[in-house]
């Protein structure tokens, strides 16, 4: 069953959930901010609902609370870090933000940073980059977690990939896991007890199903477009553990932690007018993206709309009637805030 709570009661109480995990006030500050703002755009599964979880590995040892990206190369529009195990939405926010530095001087900005943890919501930090009018380009390499094409045990990371266009009627931004459906996703629509739209992996007899809990279970799940999804999981993995000198999805492999902890990001800004006029090139991306959207849908119900557009729809509505939330998630989260650090994970 689900709920809906305002922003800032949900904001506030996950700043106290953060600080008695260990974060400081404006490290907290900072995260509940990204949980909230991840949860009021449709987004829970990566906002609110991690939140338990992140303590969790705080408590663990596998977030470093008071950890924070430490320069390792610089040349010319690139740097590397080390985010020395930190929290990944802060971790994620600072590269963001020297990413489009580097790409104000000189045109492009490439940030990559390894050793540091889930950044959440990948989408926040494309959005950071379309909002500051750069074209923004963003992915994380993470354990196995999904099967390679062929295969029916994890092999190969889920990898998110973002990129984000600076339309000024819009931004354009696109948000997507290398599999058909992220755990979280699935985890969302467990505790709903709702069965997926649509197929998004097999069971533990190897059938393909809807079904999120038995998915969990067998932890196959389907790759987007197939072999096409674990082959590009593959080749983001490869990249962003050359670019950021940092470990593979086989190498957390190894460690055996999970979700992302001590794992590589790669960040890049990239100035949309190097060689056209913003007028022309602002013109050029409406007249495309009204022509997707004027497109005849397959269902009266429903519009067709290019990635992101529905996203600023979603905020106003949370911020309106309130952010929705799984009421056992938010039951979890207030316990955490009134000190209670001993909870299970059920998201």
């Amino acid at each position: 069953m689900s709920i809906r709570v305002g922003f800032d009661i949900l904001e506030n109480t996950i700043k106290k959930a953060l600080i008695n995990a260990g974060l400081n006030e404006d490290r907290a500050a900072l995260c509940a901010g990204i949980h909230t703002e991840s949860s009021a755009d449709g987004v829970e599964s990566h906002g609110a609902n991690r939140v338990p979880r992140f303590v969790k590995y705080v408590k663990r040892g596998w977030v470093n609370p008071n950890g924070e990206p430490e320069l390792v190369g610089k040349k010319g529009l690139a740097e590397n870090y080390d985010g020395n195990l930190g929290p990944g939405i802060t971790n994620a926010i600072f590269c963001t933000d020297r990413a489009i530095k580097l790409a104000d001087e000189h045109g492009i900005g490439l940030v990559t940073i390894k050793n540091t943890t889930h950044w959440m919501r990948g989408g926040t930090y494309a959005w950071r980059i379309a909002e500051s009018g750069k074209i923004g380009i963003s992915w994380i390499a993470t354990e196995s977690c999904m099967p390679m094409w062929g295969s029916d045990e994890p092999s190969v990371g889920n990898n998110p990939f973002c990129m984000a266009v600076p339309r000024e009627n819009g931004e354009i931004v696109l948000d997507m896991a290398m599999s058909q459906y992220a755990y979280g996703k699935l985890g969302v629509y467990r505790l709903a007890g709702k069965q997926l739209p649509y197929p998004g992996g097999f069971d533990e007899a190897g059938n393909l199903t809807s079904d999120p809990g038995e998915i969990e279970k067998s932890r196959r799940i389907l790759p987007a477009g197939y072999w096409k999804g674990s082959s590009f999981a593959l080749v983001l993995d490869l990249i962003a553990s050359a670019l950021a000198n940092g470990k593979s999805g086989a190498e957390l492999d190894d460690e055996k932690k999970g979700s992302c902890t001590g794992c590589c990001q790669v960040f890049i800004a990239i100035d949309p007018y190097l060689f056209g006029d913003k007028e022309s090139i602002q013109r050029k991306w409406d007249y495309r993206v009204q022509r997707a959207d004027s497109a005849h849908p397959s269902n009266i119900k429903f519009s067709v709309k290019s990635p992101g557009e529905g996203t600023m729809e979603r905020r106003k509505y949370s911020m309106e009637n309130g952010i929705n939330i799984d009421e056992k998630i938010w039951v979890q989260i207030k316990a955490i805030a009134d000190g209670d650090l001993n909870i299970v994970d059920i998201s």
